[in-house]
């Protein structure tokens, strides 16, 4: 089964944030008018606060640690972009040194 962006469009959402952890799943057809149309941009467009996306292939092992971090990290209280921050600090800290590990994820919106 597959999502596609116009039936994202047609959710409406009242998400604080939605997380799309898969590869590339920033990408998307560049377009003048709309710059990048991806699944990210849909949520967005159909309601979600915030998302945070993947712009390219990423690892199953570093992603999994990731996005745990990351989770904890809100849990904990902090911010979007700073528990994306330190959930991307701890990947370094246990060696994924190379930013092909942890700068794949991006935040966008509140």
């Amino acid at each position: 089964m597959m999502l596609t962006l116009s039936e994202v469009l047609q959710l409406k959402l009242h998400a604080e944030m939605v997380v799309l952890s898969a590869c590339n799943t920033g990408s998307g057809r560049v377009t003048r008018a709309e710059g990048v149309a991806s699944l990210g941009t849909a949520f967005l467009a159909a309601g979600a606060s915030s998302v945070t996306v993947s712009l390219w292939n990423v690892d199953d092992e570093s992603t999994s640690i990731l996005m745990q971090e990351f989770y904890r990290n809100l849990l904990r209280g902090m911010p979007k972009d700073a528990a994306l921050a330190a959930a991307r600090s701890t990947l370094v800290s246990e060696g994924y040194t190379n930013p092909f590990f942890w700068a794949p994820f991006v935040l966008t919106g509140q």
